[in-house]
Parts: C-alpha cells; sequence; structure tokens
C-alpha cells in the first residue's frame, strides 16, 4: 500500500502525464486500487478542490499552446486534450478563462491558468502528509464529553488513548450528536503555571441540553481559525504519540514562521477533528484547529 504522499505524488504525476490521453478519474481510481468516491474525497480533502476540476483546469491550461503557437482547428485542439466536442471545450474553455478559444486567439489576452501542483517535502510526515494551514472562520459548535486533567508531558501519550476509550465505551450515551461519526478532542483550559490543560473527548451536539447527564459540556465560540488537515497511512485507533508528535511539529514550524500574517492562539485552545467515516480501511484523514489572531493586532497578553 501507498504511503499518502506516494499516492497523491503518482496522482499528480499521473494527471500531468496523461493530460493528452483522456485520463478521467476513474481510470486513476483504478490504478490505485481505490474507489473512485474515496479518491476523490482524499483529494479534495488534502488539495482544497475537486479531482474532476483540477483535470479539466490542467488539460485547459495545457491546450494554451496549441491554441497560441499552432494553427491546429479548435475542434482537433478539442479531440486532442480529451474533449469530446468541440463545444463541449469552448464551454469549458470560457469557464475557465472568461473568454472563448477564437477569442483569446485574436486579442492574446493574459488568462490567468491552474498550475500543476506539487507535493512538497515539508508536507511529509513519517506516517503520513499534512496540509495548511488553511484561514477558515469556525461557527459556534456545542460538544458535550469526558473531561480530563493532562499534564503537559503526557498531552500526545494520552490524548488518543482518551480518544479511543471514548469511542470505543462512552460516545453511545450522548444521544443528539450532529453526527455520532465524527470525533472532537478539545483542548482548553491550559495552564502553564501548573502545566497541564483540559482535554474533552466529545462529539458535536445540538443544542447545550438534552443529553444524558454526568458528561462535561463545551461552547466553542465563533472564531477565525488556522486549519490544518493530515492524511494517514492507518486505522484512526493507531493514532499514537509519535504520529502526534510529528504533526504538532510541523504546526510548530507555521508558528515559528515570521513570515505568517497570523498569530496561532494553541496556547489557548484547540481541537482535532475526525470524521470516522471517510476510512476506507486504508487512509485515515483528521482535521485540527486553532483559533488566529492577526500577527499586527496581537491579543491582550500574549507572549
Amino acid at each position: 500500500m501507498l504511503k499518502p504522499d506516494e499516492l497523491l505524488n503518482n496522482v499528480l504525476l499521473n494527471i500531468e502525464n496523461g493530460i493528452r490521453d483522456d485520463i478521467r478519474v476513474n481510470d486513476l481510481a483504478r490504478q490505485f486500487k481505490l474507489s473512485p468516491g474515496h479518491l476523490q474525497r482524499l483529494f479534495r480533502f488534502a488539495f482544497k478542490q475537486t479531482l474532476a476540476g483540477y483535470m479539466r483546469s490542467r488539460r485547459l491550461a495545457e491546450s494554451l499552446d496549441d491554441l497560441l503557437k499552432t494553427n491546429s482547428n479548435i475542434l482537433d485542439i478539442a479531440l486532442n486534450y480529451g474533449f469530446g466536442y468541440e463545444q463541449s471545450y469552448i464551454r469549458a474553455f470560457k469557464n475557465e478563462f472568461g473568454i472563448t478559444p477564437g477569442e483569446l486567439r485574436k486579442s492574446r489576452q493574459i488568462v490567468k491558468v491552474k498550475p500543476p501542483i506539487f507535493l512538497f517535502d515539508e508536507n511529509r510526515l513519517s506516517d503520513g502528509v499534512i496540509f495548511g494551514p488553511d484561514i477558515v472562520m469556525v461557527p459556534q459548535f456545542h460538544i458535550a464529553g469526558n473531561s480530563h486533567r493532562i499534564p503537559f508531558n503526557d498531552s500526545i501519550t494520552l490524548a488518543p488513548e482518551l480518544a479511543k476509550h471514548f469511542w470505543k465505551n462512552d460516545r453511545a450515551g450522548i444521544k443528539n450528536a450532529v453526527n455520532p461519526n465524527v470525533y472532537i478532542g478539545l483542548t482548553c483550559n491550559i495552564n502553564c503555571e501548573e502545566k497541564c490543560s483540559d482535554y474533552i473527548t466529545a462529539v458535536q451536539v445540538k443544542n447545550e441540553k438534552n443529553f444524558a447527564q454526568g458528561y462535561k459540556r463545551y461552547t466553542f465560540r465563533d472564531s477565525l481559525c488556522a486549519r490544518f488537515r493530515y492524511i494517514g497511512q492507518h486505522h484512526y485507533y493507531e493514532l499514537n504519540r509519535n504520529i502526534m508528535k510529528a504533526m504538532y511539529n510541523a504546526i510548530e514550524k507555521y508558528s515559528g514562521d515570521g513570515q505568517a500574517k497570523y498569530i496561532l492562539l494553541n496556547d489557548r485552545i484547540y481541537f482535532e477533528k475526525i470524521d470516522t467515516s471517510l476510512y476506507d480501511g486504508r487512509y485515515c484523514q483528521m482535521e485540527w484547529f486553532t483559533p488566529v489572531a492577526d500577527i499586527n493586532n496581537p491579543p491582550p497578553n500574549y507572549s
């Protein structure tokens, strides 16, 4: 089984090599022994765009050379780049560039093209691949679960174990989960003096009421957040100290980036989110979020 970075890199290379061969999503999925749906979900999760849309954009971008540097007719160019009909090529071309192929030939105006995606070494971890950050607005949501006081030194060891215990034994007791397949692990009440924090193993609930007593409730307020995305070659239950340490090291590299526009507030609160329904027996996906502040307008008491 290919590691996630190898899989994604090979997909990207095959797209480039197959632009003139009319390569399709189903062809790629079959080659890598994945269902088309799962390959498309992995690609969208990693690169925040659809696989079919990316393939179409790359074919259109490459077709510009033939359009502007040769006298080939539009139909032949369309067929050379996997479009079955001249009109389907013209329609896709106009949607992509805002101008028809014939108009571009006459006007020679500048158009913006979709460049090939590259997977850089800094994305690669030993057991997976990490992307981000994206800056996203996370709307307010409520969670319910179990709260644990964890020493900093033990967090990356204990948190995965507590998460697995909650998932196997306790989540069924929370009846009004928004999506019972989605795990949320939230770290809050970070106390640097006592060198500990609270870790809540939880699911999202519709409101702060109407679930079994004895569970911790917490509301995450509307927040602008940095989101990192992880794909691993293992089951969710195999998330462990080494994997989590590698992820946090990658995130800390961004925190120390002098070019970053935002400050990560992960010394205050952060959470991981896992949709277990996306696991297909080969690759798992996890998202990690923390609020951010503009580096030019840091929050009070930020150090």
